[in-house]
């Protein structure tokens, strides 16, 4: 049986995570649309809205807002893990050549792979303390009544 106070840090551990998580994929957005922090495009303007980095982009930018907050995690976080998967297999793998496919260092593909995982945790797992989604539930529970 867990014992209370290890309860109280596993929710608080799991809300920080997807916290900062959601708060750096959001740079991957304005990266890619203003430019902040850093340029994607090499100084040469945002991403194309209706391209695979416009969408990816999208992605980013409304899946990351939406984790932030704590809405809709579950099922948010198995769409940015898929994307994040594509992002792996079909960006970085075939880029550097199939023979990096499971050396992600190789191919740059680091990062793909732990938002990867850490999205699938969060699939798993849900949202922790601080999300908006904790209230959602308990206002439908409290409809069910």
């Amino acid at each position: 049986m867990m014992k209370t106070k290890d309860f109280f840090a596993c929710g608080l551990a799991l809300a920080l995570l997807r916290l900062v998580t959601a708060f750096l994929y959001i740079q991957h957005a304005t990266a890619k649309f203003w430019q902040w922090p850093v340029s994607m495009t090499d100084g040469h303007g945002s991403v194309a809205l209706f391209s695979m980095m416009g969408a990816a982009g999208v992605l980013e930018l409304v899946g990351g807002a939406l984790l932030l907050l704590g809405l809709f995690v579950r099922p948010v976080a198995f769409i940015l893990c898929g994307q994040m998967a594509v992002a792996y297999l079909f960006i970085h793998t075939p880029s550097a050549g199939w023979h990096t496919l499971l050396t992600p260092q190789l191919n740059h593909g680091e990062l793909a792979v732990l938002y990867c995982f850490i999205f699938l945790f969060l699939f798993v797992a849900g949202g922790g303390w601080l999300a908006l989604d904790n209230q959602r539930k308990s206002k439908q529970v409290l409809a069910d009544f």
